[in-house]
């Protein structure tokens, strides 16, 4: 039976991103984003809660997320949710859960030069058309479709 790995969220990216080179040269971005949750106890007192994810980026996305993401950004991110173990020196078990992102859109507008505001469009509607052939029959473009 097939199985599902898929994580939403949109929220404030709460650090600026740090981006390293794997050994074999792949760029990886780190960064995290603060989600905030309302709601109100049986008392009928207001409170809010805020969770924070811990975002990796890959490749092509890990480059323009280190150059366009800014901390306070408000930003979509999809992605998987993956959960690294490992024993530490001094033997004691460590854990870390984090959300490979697949997709990030940015949700604030980009406070550089207006060329950075065409060059994050062009890159969000690239993918979009890229997804939409990929849905469309094999010998037909994704404009033939009736929907």
């Amino acid at each position: 039976m097939a199985s599902l790995n898929k994580v939403m969220i949109i929220g404030n990216v709460g650090s600026d991103p740090e981006m390293r080179f794997t050994p074999s040269g792949d760029p990886v971005t780190s960064f995290s984003v603060a989600t905030n949750e309302g709601y109100t106890d049986p008392e009928g007192e207001r409170h809010e809660k805020t969770e924070w994810f811990k975002v990796v980026a890959w490749k092509r996305l890990a480059e323009t997320c280190n150059e366009f993401l800014n901390k306070g950004t408000r930003v979509y991110v999809e992605g998987r949710q993956n959960t690294n173990k490992w024993e530490g020196e001094d033997g004691q078990p460590h854990q870390r859960t984090e959300l490979v992102a697949s997709r990030v859109l940015f949700l604030s507008k980009v406070e550089s030069e207006p060329e950075a505001e065409k060059v994050v469009a062009q890159e969000v509607e690239e993918r979009t058309q890229e997804g939409a052939e990929a849905l469309a029959p094999e010998g037909k473009a994704p404009d033939d479709l009736p929907f």
